[in-house]
């Protein structure tokens, strides 16, 4: 079986020297998805943007194929070339039986098409509520918008983040989508944990990184770091946001870190705080959970924090410094929640574990054949 995973930010989670790119999510999903798989035997590749490395080079066991270069091509007719051209040539040099994306977006659609033109297989991952939901969708352009609409409902399975993830893709789209864990490496030993708060997170107004500003106005007792760096079209907001940082004496503002450079943060704090509106299930979550760092947020996927005691989830945002106030405040309540984490990664988040939905997935889609046979029928998708 020939996997092919289209992430354009893999590179960078990859392949180190490429570290300073940026990168999402997803990008650190698909990665660690493409490596469990290649350890297994499979044949894996990804398609990524081209920053001048080698077309078809491996790393890890698995082939990288370049689509285009970042920013190449004329405004409107970059649509077609290099984009289009670009990424249905990597596809076709990938010469993969089931093709693998995550996230809404333009691509979902012209990897559909490429699926049904040379009849090969499609799995799509959400990546954020957002994406099960018409009304939320966080697509820029209404002709985007149009092809991840037509690729989700040409995928041969459907893949979510969460129960309710599943719920509002039924509800929005009248599709049905099977719930798949998530990966996550294993922390290196802890470290002294000298970070009081720890906010992770790109730099956007949806993610209202002002909150944590505002909470280390009303806890300047507390060591709060923040690592995150600007999106397109966010740069105002990040110099805005590192100006004011500066100004707090109790915020250590790390702007932009690579993978590596980020993950060794949460060994070192106590508490990982996400002030969003919106998230799909954070990968941050489990990079914390797995060293034991409890999390306090306004968002809290199918209740899992709220069920398992992993941190606090509070209702509404005054209630976060309430929250972590306790956490900080109380050792021995702490150190319960953190003794909870460690346990409930351990018990639900082995990478046998997880990957088992999605080799399942992959092998049930691999036998539908071309007239359908074998696929369930859930609205005008169809998907295992």
């Amino acid at each position: 079986m020939k996997i092919c995973l289209v992430g354009l930010d893999n590179l960078p989670l990859l392949v180190p020297e490429y570290r300073q790119h940026v990168i999402g999510g997803e990008s650190v999903q698909q990665t660690l998805l493409a490596r469990a798989l290649a350890r297994r035997g499979l044949d894996v590749s990804t398609v990524v943007l081209d920053y001048g490395q080698i077309d078809g080079a491996q790393w890890d066991g698995i082939r990288v194929f370049n689509a285009y270069r970042p920013g190449a091509g004329l405004p409107v007719l970059r649509f077609i070339h290099p984009r289009w051209t670009g990424l249905w040539s990597a596809l076709a040099r990938a010469d993969a039986d089931i093709y693998y994306t995550s996230c809404a977006g333009m691509q979902v659609g012209l990897l559909a098409m490429f699926c049904r033109r040379f009849n090969r297989r499609f799995v799509f991952r959400t990546a954020s509520d957002s994406d099960c939901d018409r009304s939320r969708l966080l697509v820029q352009f209404a002709r985007d918008r149009w092809l991840y609409a037509y690729g989700l409902r040409r995928a041969d399975a459907i893949l979510v983040q969460s129960a309710w993830q599943a719920q509002t893709l039924a509800r929005s789209y009248g599709l049905g989508g099977r719930v798949a864990g998530m990966l996550v490496e294993p922390p290196p030993p802890s470290t002294a944990r000298d970070i009081d708060v720890l906010w992770v997170s790109n730099i956007r107004r949806i993610k209202r990184p002002d909150r944590i500003l505002e909470l280390a106005g009303r806890m300047p007792e507390a060591k709060i770091h923040m690592a995150g760096g600007p999106l397109s079209g966010e740069e105002a907001l990040f110099r805005e946001i590192a100006k004011t940082a500066a100004t707090r004496r109790n915020v250590t503002f790390h702007g932009r870190l690579p993978y590596w450079d980020a993950n060794d943060l949460y060994g070192r704090a106590r508490v990982l705080v996400n002030t969003s509106d919106l998230e799909g299930f954070p990968n941050s979550y489990l990079q914390a959970w797995i060293r034991g760092v409890p999390v306090v947020t306004l968002l809290d996927p199918d209740r899992v924090i709220e069920r398992e005691g992993l941190g606090l989830a509070a209702r509404y945002p005054t209630e976060i410094l309430d929250a972590v106030r306790y956490l900080l405040g109380d050792p021995a309540a702490w150190k319960a929640a953190s003794d909870r984490c460690r346990r409930f990664m351990a018990r639900e988040y082995g990478e046998d574990k997880v990957l088992a939905a999605y080799l399942d997935t992959f092998a049930k889609v691999m036998h539908i054949d071309a007239a359908g046979a074998g696929m369930i029928v859930s609205g005008k998708a169809r998907h295992v």
